[in-house]
């Protein structure tokens, strides 16, 4: 799926809306993506976060975790 919802690297915002990424439209996108397959999504958005947290050193380990994992429950 070719979204305009991607992350802008280093600072991690959404290239559609500027809001942090991913934002609630990519979540959306990424549900959809990875309908049945949630032990997947989460080891993407894990990965994600380890990238991100190169980036964003400076943000809190729990600010970073419920930013991308944290939506998924």
């Amino acid at each position: 799926m070719t979204t305009t919802h991607g992350p802008v690297l280093p600072i991690w915002s959404c290239g559609g809306c500027a809001a942090p990424w991913p934002c609630a439209t990519r979540r959306q996108q990424l549900r959809a993506e990875f309908d049945g397959a949630a032990v997947s999504l989460g080891l993407y958005l894990g990965a994600q976060l380890v990238r991100a947290s190169a980036d964003l050193h400076w943000l809190p380990a729990g600010v970073l975790h419920r930013r991308f994992l944290g939506w998924l429950r």
